[in-house]
Parts: structure tokens; sequence; C-alpha cells
């Protein structure tokens, strides 16, 4: 596996956010690749339990209707399981006869399970033949910024993957935080002051710093179209 700079590498079995994403090679329904082929975009890498399944059928069209929103930002869907690749390319070709929708992005073929150990992909509590619903948000320096993990029974919203990867995208642009709920368009949060001259500053003239404060610690600030004077 490659080797990045000074960053904390993965053991194996394990990954974390703030880690960098360990390198690996794959066949995919798109030919070979290296995870680091996509090296200065997001990767949204998922994985899931099985071709030819209900819920993965399901969250395959649903990524492949929402790809091109994904592409706008940068962010490249990889997708991932233990099949063959003559199952994935089975399976999206079945989809596509199914209900005209192509799977616009690659599926690697992981079937020694290399890369899902390596990831933590398979939860062996729930099932050591499959994996379950991850997906690992890496940032153009092949970062991991963002990990969630669904059940084998129950399928992703692919809006609240689009919503995290914004908020993460965001937050790097505009050094800010986001609270719960937040969408695009929203009044961010900006961490809490470091000296005490800046909370005063936010408890006696946020304004000047376009912030709308509730308190010293809890301020906002409103998009940059909506900034105050």
């Amino acid at each position: 596996m490659d080797s990045y700079g000074s960053y904390p590498q993965s053991s194996f079995g394990h990954v974390s956010i703030g880690m960098l994403a360990p390198d690996f090679y794959a066949n995919t329904t798109f030919g070979p690749m290296k995870l680091s082929d996509y090296r200065d975009k997001w990767v949204i890498l998922f994985s899931h339990p099985g071709d030819f399944t209900p819920v993965c059928t399901s969250e395959f069209i649903a990524f492949a209707n929402e790809n091109a929103k994904f592409q706008e930002l940068n962010a490249q869907l990889i997708g991932l399981s233990i099949d063959s690749n003559t199952s994935h390319l089975a399976w999206v070709n079945s989809i596509y006869k199914m209900t005209g929708v192509q799977v616009p992005f690659p599926i690697i073929a992981d079937r020694t399970a290399e890369v899902a150990k390596m990831y933590g992909m398979i939860a062996p509590d729930a099932s050591t033949q499959e994996t379950v619903r991850n997906v690992y948000f890496i940032d153009p320096n092949m970062v991991i910024r963002a990990i969630t993990i669904y059940p084998l029974t129950n399928g992703r919203n692919i809006y609240e993957i689009l919503r995290l990867l914004q908020a993460l995208q965001t937050t790097d642009k505009d050094k800010v935080i986001t609270p719960a709920n937040w969408l695009p368009g929203q009044p961010t949060l900006v961490p809490p002051p470091g000296t005490y001259s800046e909370l005063e500053q936010r408890e006696t003239d946020p304004a000047s710093l376009n912030l709308n404060c509730k308190d010293w610690y809890m301020c906002y600030r409103n998009p940059p179209q909506q900034r105050l004077n």
C-alpha cells in the first residue's frame, strides 16, 4: 500500500476519522483502479452486502439518480461488495433493463475481502459473509473525514450523504461548523472564542464579526449573501 506523508496510518481492519485512507488496487466494473487515482477529488466509498438484493438495488438506483450532484461537488462515488466482477456487471445490466437507470460509477469486486477487511466493512456479529452498509467520506488529501454505517436490513438516505458532504466542504471553505439539521444556504456556527477579548467582542459587537450570537459561545454566521453590514 502507498504511504502518504506523515498522516497516521490505519491498522488492519480499522479506519477512523482523521486517518489517511489506505490506498488499494482493485478491479471494478470500469476496469482496474487505485484509490489514489482519485486524489484531488472527494471520494464517497461505500459498501453493500450483495448484488441482486432488493435494498442494495434500491440504493444503487438512488445513488445513480443523484450521481450528477456528487460530480458537481467534485465527488466520486465508488461502490464495493465481495461479489465478483461478473456478478456486478450482470447486476448493473439487470438494473438497466428493469429501470432504464445506468450505474455511472465503478463497483469494486472484492472477492478476497481485502479492502473490506482493511476498512472494517465486515461486522462479524451481523454477518461474516457480507459487508454492512459503510460510507467513507474521503477528502482530496486522502484523509477520512466521516464514516456512516447502516445495517444489512435498512437502506441509506442518499440525501443525507449529499448533505454531509456539503457540510464538510462548507467547513473547509468557510472555516465554520454546522448545527444540527443544517442544510446548504442556512446559517452556520463558528467555534467558541479562544480568548477573553474575543468573548467580549462577541458579547458587545457581534455584528462587526458578521455574527448573530445567542450567547458568547453560541454564534451563528449568515451565508455570504445574508451577512450583516
